[in-house]
């Protein structure tokens, strides 16, 4: 594991790296990771960077990785994070943490950590230093480039005739979601997300589903796990799991249970990610097969 000092568009950044993998985190501002890349493809960052997007709400989105706390609300979600960190380097990779937020009382935090060669492990942390509770959930949202193919997996059929007869999972479409629209293309074990045909915002959420997601651009594929907690409350009529595209980018957001925040307490969501490659675009049911093969002997190794 390498970590080393270096700049971003003029500011201070961590790189942190094995011979695998690659990813530069800001600590001007954040805490954002705000590049990923994979050496035995192209090297091509595969989160988007948005440096001259403009501000939303007062937020500057820059791309990446990021924190924020669900759910979302017009002050609170978009308070800034543009002040530099509070760095502590750890033996597999680095902590980081944001001054408080002075609207919210909260503080953002992010643990990056290198586990062998192509995982990485991401802890996220949400800290009350307010003097009352808050209801909140982490919300960690990852920025990808556009041009890719996103799966969302389902979890395995049950059998009607077997006495299989409740719901497992409840899908929550957003308010400007058109499930009509061919960027969702529907499978019997996964959703699928063709980014090139979103013309307009789009954004659908689960409640259950087998805690991992995949991206897929260029021959490189993206997996981001975040198991789902069974019997937790979630945010956003209980969605574990939500995804945004308009075409120009697509997010890959899992959210950690729902509930109060007390003062001088900390709320923890852990993610592991990890690069595969040389996988075809996963959008027949014979490439999903050995996506999610692939990252069922990944997800193993993680225990």
């Amino acid at each position: 594991m390498k970590l080393s000092k270096i700049d971003y568009r003029g500011g201070d950044a961590l790189l942190l790296a094995s011979r695998a993998l690659e990813l530069v985190a800001t600590t001007a501002v954040g805490p954002r990771v705000i590049s990923l890349r994979s050496f035995a493809g192209k090297k091509r960052n595969l989160f988007i960077e948005l440096p001259n997007a403009p501000r939303l709400h007062g937020y500057a989105l820059r791309g990446g990785h990021r924190l924020w706390h669900s759910p979302e609300h017009i002050v609170r979600t978009y308070q800034p994070d543009d002040s530099p960190l509070e760095i502590k380097p750890l033996p597999k990779g680095v902590a980081l943490t944001q001054p408080m937020e002075v609207k919210t009382g909260l503080v953002k935090g992010m643990r990056l950590e290198l586990l062998g060669e192509r995982t990485i492990k991401v802890t996220h942390t949400l800290t009350n230093r307010g003097v009352w509770a808050v209801e909140c959930a982490p919300w960690a949202l990852t920025m990808l480039r556009p041009g890719g193919y996103g799966v969302l997996p389902l979890l395995p059929k049950g059998n009607h005739a077997d006495g299989d007869l409740l719901p497992n999972a409840t899908l929550i479409p957003w308010t400007y979601t058109d499930l009509s629209q061919p960027v969702w293309e529907l499978h019997r074990d996964f959703i699928g997300i063709n980014v090139a045909k979103a013309t307009e915002p789009q954004k659908l959420g689960i409640s259950n589903y087998p805690g991992w997601s995949a991206y897929w651009n260029e021959g490189a594929t993206f997996v981001k796990y975040a198991p789902v907690v069974p019997g937790a409350t979630y945010p956003d009529l209980g969605c574990a799991f939500e995804t945004f595209t308009n075409g120009e980018m697509i997010e890959f957001e899992t959210l950690g249970v729902f509930g109060p925040l007390a003062p001088g307490k900390t709320m923890t969501h852990v993610e592991h990610w990890t690069v595969l490659d040389g996988l075809v675009r996963p959008n027949t049911d014979a490439a999903f097969a050995k996506l999610a093969a692939a990252v069922k002997l990944w997800v193993r190794s993680l225990r």
